[in-house]
């Protein structure tokens, strides 16, 4: 039976910190794609146009409804064959930042939708441009509303990166295997991941938690 080795933490530390750093790049910027593509999906059921809402909606579905690790072998193993080829971490970035797009994609209907109806009434009445009634009144509102449940899907994606290690992104899952596979003691390594996922995941729910609450009033 292994015992705990504190030594052993401190000497493996910074590569798992290493692994951290590259955690919080693939969540960072998976984020933003997932954020921009999440509204992109959401104007776009709104068109009246079926010919655009209905592959966007069949998207949306194949996406939101398939493994995101079948989605990240798919593009790092099967995309090269066809000529585009990515590395690693730009790779996890648009595999993470696709599959979630769908699921931000939702968060915006309901922040759109949820804005009253008064609005668009006053919008029509100043006789706005569609474009200005959007950026100046709709969005802005519906912004407010969903903010603290992009945060949720942001701490869901930290959380869900270490499926990264599996195409070679050096997060600190594939840092904890690796030492352990060297050292062949996995308890320590793996561990700690685990710590400093909660470390940085429960303060960071907390906040959001708060700011759902100052926004709600």
């Amino acid at each position: 039976m292994n015992t705990w080795s504190w030594g052993y933490v401190g000497d493996i530390l910074p590569e798992l910190l290493k692994g951290l750093w590259i955690t919080v790049q693939a969540t960072l910027y998976g984020s933003l794609v997932s954020f921009a593509l999440g509204l992109v999906w959401a104007l776009a059921l709104r068109s009246p146009h079926r010919l655009l809402t209905w592959p966007v909606g069949i998207v949306i579905e194949f996406i939101r409804n398939t493994p995101l690790l079948v989605q990240l072998f798919f593009l790092f193993f099967v995309l090269p064959g066809w000529g585009l080829a990515f590395p690693p971490l730009a790779t996890g970035v648009i595999g993470i930042g696709l599959h979630y797009s769908t699921f931000t994609a939702e968060v915006y209907r309901a922040g759109i939708d949820g804005v009253p109806a008064g609005q668009w009434e006053a919008a029509t009445a100043l006789s706005l441009p569609r474009r200005r009634t959007w950026s100046a009144v709709i969005l802005p509102q519906a912004f407010r509303r969903v903010v603290p449940v992009l945060g949720n899907y942001v701490i869901a994606m930290f959380k869900d990166t270490p499926m990264l290690a599996a195409i070679t992104v050096g997060d600190m899952l594939f840092q904890a295997n690796s030492i352990g596979a060297a050292t062949f003691d996995y308890m320590e390594p793996i561990t700690v991941v685990g710590v400093l996922f909660l470390v940085i995941a429960y303060p960071t729910s907390l906040l959001l938690r708060a700011l759902e609450r100052r926004l709600v009033r």
